[in-house]
């Protein structure tokens, strides 16, 4: 566990360090909230704590409110950190669905894959047809259901709604690295990540899935399950799970 850390701006966002450490394993992680917007800053407290839980220094990466441009934003700052060693991927909301389509991405390309990523509440599927979006909208007051349609056209563009960079869960998710879900039972995009892990799982993919009884129950355990996992030795150490 890390000490006191610092804050300092980096090429493609605020960077989060461990005092006096240099080099070493890191973390990109990907902001996003509810809205489809939000700023790298808003990662920030996270990113603090996932810097002293787990040693490793994590960059908020900053990226356009388009796709596909915020891919290509997200896929430069991985490139970024990789040429400084061994990077995992981490994502809330929005920031969850480019981290699944990062991952597709060096996939396709043959390149070198984060040794793990870790999805929070993630939007996987842009055609928004999963029934907990309308089962659970009175019982999430953090994401506004009737909105999202909008929001997210505005953010798709052209895009087809199903194309897999933009809705991983509809790509093919063969040879992905290690995955940790976390989302809460009373969560709009609950089945995003349950038929997310599900197909991964089916890939091959080691999964580790948390399920929270709600959302203040995720709060307070995710982020530690969260610095758990990406500070794992073993790469190859995930394992299907649920909290309840």
């Amino acid at each position: 566990m890390a000490g006191e850390v610092r804050v300092e701006e980096g090429p493609f966002g605020p960077e989060v360090r461990p005092e006096g450490a240099a080099g070493g394993p890191s973390v990109l992680y990907l902001h996003g909230d509810p809205r489809l917007a939000g700023t790298p800053q808003d990662a920030l407290p996270s990113a603090r704590e996932l810097t002293r839980l787990t040693g490793q220094a994590v960059v908020c990466a900053r990226y356009r409110p388009r796709f596909p441009q915020s891919l290509d934003d997200v896929y430069a700052a991985w490139e970024y950190c990789h040429e400084r060693g061994p990077v995992a991927v981490a994502g809330k909301r929005l920031g969850g669905a480019l981290a699944a389509g990062l991952l597709l991405r060096l996939r396709d390309a043959g390149a070198p894959l984060p040794t793990r990523a870790v999805l929070t509440s993630p939007l996987l599927d842009f055609t928004l047809d999963a029934p907990s979006l309308h089962v659970n909208a009175v019982a999430d007051r953090t994401v506004d259901a009737g909105a999202l349609p909008v929001r997210a056209a505005a953010y798709a563009g052209a895009a087809p709604r199903d194309h897999p960079l933009l809705s991983p869960l509809h790509g093919n998710l063969h040879g992905l690295p290690p995955l940790q879900l976390h989302v809460a039972g009373t969560e709009v995009l609950l089945d995003d990540s349950l038929a997310f892990a599900t197909r991964a799982a089916h890939s091959g993919v080691a999964v580790d899935l948390r399920v929270y009884e709600d959302l203040s129950a995720q709060g307070l355990k995710a982020l530690g399950a969260t610095a758990a996992f990406l500070a794992a030795p073993d790469r190859s150490a995930a394992f299907s799970s649920s909290e309840r």
